[in-house]
């Protein structure tokens, strides 16, 4: 399934090159009708894709910590919705349920898909900022057993102290240094969430322009859902990348 996907994508993206790059209108057609043909097949191997969405979701209501079991509940909800709206438009494509109409289910696909990513995104911000808060007490902790303190000071008497004229931007620019070196320590030190994170967010841009949201273009569409895909065949063959619960 992730092949499929990424052998779409690929084409997408190679079909924007070529119109770009002046190929002839032949073998654009030709790269068009070969997304077309990898698109249906993938419709074709998500037939029962809702009834495992739906068993996820199940799962994810025992789910002790409240924030994550909203966000994992929320987003297989929106993914079996999301696969009924495809499952509907692979029968229209493949002449099964000739009437659908398939610009309004499309539409609703996708606008499933996409409240399914944000909520992916909502849990992948949720556990970062859990881990900032862990690291950050760990820090705290380390340097107290040290005898450390902060660096220019904590809120009063160092540098950039609210007594300080003009401390107040240059604090500001220190804590939100600290703020993004804190956040890559902790994505480095956590693969399969950066992988999540990176993942989602290319993601995030297929639903986008399909819905008009934000228009980005196939090119854009094509390289990101490239992207996602190559991501999404790493976490089969390295499971322990796949972000759990």
């Amino acid at each position: 399934m992730g092949k499929l996907r990424a052998a779409q994508y690929a084409c997408s993206l190679l079909g924007h090159a070529l119109q770009r790059h002046g190929a002839s209108p032949e073998l654009q057609k030709q790269i068009r009708q070969l997304e077309g043909h990898l698109s249906l097949g993938r419709k074709l191997l998500r037939l029962g894709n809702s009834a495992d969405a739906l068993e996820s979701a199940k799962r994810a209501v025992h789910l002790s910590d409240v924030v994550l079991r909203f966000c994992i509940t929320v987003s297989h909800l929106n993914r079996a919705l999301y696969f009924a709206c495809d499952n509907v438009l692979w029968a229209g494509k493949s002449g099964l349920a000739p009437r659908v109409d398939q610009e309004k289910w499309a539409q609703r696909s996708f606008r499933y898909y996409l409240f399914s990513l944000i909520m992916n995104l909502s849990r992948d911000a949720y556990e970062i900022r859990l881990l900032m808060e862990q690291e950050s007490s760990a820090c705290s902790r380390r340097l107290k057993g040290s005898g450390g303190g902060v660096p220019g000071g904590s809120e009063t008497g160092g540098l950039g102290g609210p007594g300080t004229p003009g401390g107040g931007l240059p604090q500001l620019a220190l804590k939100l240094r600290l703020q993004v070196l804190l956040l890559a320590r902790v994505l480095k030190g956590h693969p399969p969430l950066l992988l999540d994170v990176v993942r989602n967010a290319c993601d995030l841009f297929i639903p986008l322009d399909k819905l008009g949201l934000w228009r980005c273009g196939p090119g854009i569409v094509g390289l990101c859902g490239l992207v996602s895909s190559i991501l999404s065949i790493l976490t089969l063959i390295y499971p322990w990348l796949r972000l759990k619960p």
